[in-house]
């Protein structure tokens, strides 16, 4: 029975840590270095600290918004000025040389600076998107001379936008459920979390055996 209420031993424990007077410092510490090698998006941090707290549930989104985007510019100069050798390998070393490629794809051929949009907005390792936009821009600028659409003064604007939406969405949401979502939260998590874990070892078995 222990083992299946795991992920609500996990939610408590985000809980109890959102509740913590140094909260806000460790929203701020995982939504920048997210942005640029940290596997554990913002909302693990923001939603529970909405939860516990919905009348600040706008500040923290603020909060995770500009060390989000601070985070990002870091990794975009990042891939600006020292791709090669040392990010490089560290990129091979977590093995995200081809999840690059691919949004390096998706740059040149799809689609666009509206990439950094939907890196912003969607799920998508956003230090991926930011690291590739600046490796881009800056062979972009030894090509031509300019980074064009992928330049810092795109790429800020657009990651606001994006990142904006997405956290100001989730702390709206939120915040409107109130006591209403964390009941629900609380009842159905560990059925939403094991869910999660059987549809990502699906996903693994399927690509192991097809």
């Amino acid at each position: 029975m222990k083992a299946l209420s795991f992920f609500s031993y996990i939610y408590e424990l985000c809980i109890k840590l959102a509740k913590h007077p140094k909260a806000s410092w460790f929203l701020v510490a995982d939504s920048f270095c997210e942005s640029v090698f940290w596997p554990i998006p913002p909302d693990v941090m923001l939603a529970p600290m909405c939860l516990a707290t919905p009348k600040r549930a706008y500040r923290y989104a603020l909060i995770t918004v500009i060390a989000s985007i601070a985070g990002a510019v870091c990794g975009y100069y990042l891939g600006y000025f020292i791709y090669d050798p040392w990010i490089k390998d560290l990129i091979e070393y977590f093995h995200q040389t081809a999840n690059m490629e691919t949004v390096r794809g998706w740059f040149t051929m799809r689609y666009g600076v509206l990439m950094i949009f939907i890196g912003a907005f969607t799920p998508i390792p956003y230090k991926i998107i930011a690291v590739t936009c600046g490796v881009m821009a800056a062979e972009s600028v030894a090509r031509t001379g300019s980074a064009g659409m992928l330049s810092i003064f795109f790429f800020v604007p657009v990651s606001i936008v994006g990142r904006g939406l997405r956290f100001y969405l989730e702390a709206g949401v939120i915040a409107w459920g109130g006591e209403r979502m964390e009941k629900a939260i609380r009842r159905y998590i560990d059925y939403i979390g094991w869910a999660i874990v059987l549809l990502v070892l699906f996903y693994v078995v399927y690509k192991l055996v097809f």
